[in-house]
């Protein structure tokens, strides 16, 4: 799985020399990740955002932003203090006890920024030409799917707001993967029912109604 890709839909573009590695670096850790190979991160960051998320529900994202610099801020001056009183206490002189951290270098690099922001713009470029494309109705079937599919998300978007479908796309993250690893051959044969059925009903369709199979603009 790469990382971005540009306008054509089966050319990825790589913009720096050793990105094909750095972006099978990053999604090989995603995998990683939303498998559960490593229980205690994934854990810890499904757990952290799942957190969030509930605690955006229940306050505003000011207050949840404040509650949580604050807690940050106040285990890091009650460690500074602690390490302070305990060299004064044993009469060493290790320093700072953040001093290692204080040295690194977190900001962005030209290059990571040119990357990131290449692949912002190539995914931009893409998705206003897709609209483009279903809006003009280059293609009738394909906008016909747009339009049924907007129709679908009005029914979503009155039972469901934006943060709980956030929580429920964090839930099946970390939920599907793990699902469909254990019932793969399953899923895959009821998938490929599904898309047999629904192609078989398209097809009857654009038999049956004229003008509708694959109406294209010159």
């Amino acid at each position: 799985m790469e990382l971005c890709r540009g306008p054509a839909r089966s050319n990825w573009t790589f913009y720096r020399d050793g990105g094909y590695a750095e972006n099978y670096m990053a999604s090989d850790s995603l995998v990683e990740l939303l498998y559960w190979r490593d229980v205690k991160t994934s854990g810890v960051v499904f757990g952290a955002g799942l957190s969030l998320l509930l605690s955006l529900t229940l306050c505003s994202i000011v207050s949840v932003s404040s509650y949580i610099t604050l807690v940050l801020l106040s285990v890091t001056i009650c460690f500074r203090i602690y390490k302070g009183i305990l060299q004064a206490i044993q009469k060493s002189d290790e320093g700072h006890p953040f001093k290692l951290y204080l040295k690194q270098d977190v900001g962005l690099s030209e290059e990571t920024v040119h990357k990131y922001s290449d692949c912002a713009l190539a995914w931009f470029n893409t998705t206003v030409i897709e609209l483009r494309r279903l809006f003009l109705v280059e293609d009738l079937v394909d906008s016909l799917k747009f339009a049924v599919l907007m129709w679908i998300l009005t029914y979503v978007g009155a039972l469901f707001n934006g943060l709980t479908l956030l929580i429920l796309g964090l839930v099946g993250m970390f939920s599907f993967p793990i699902i469909y690893e254990k019932y793969k051959v399953q899923i895959d044969h009821y998938v490929g029912m599904a898309n047999k059925r629904v192609k078989d009903i398209i097809a009857t369709v654009q038999a049956k109604v004229p003008g509708l199979k694959r109406v294209k603009a010159d």
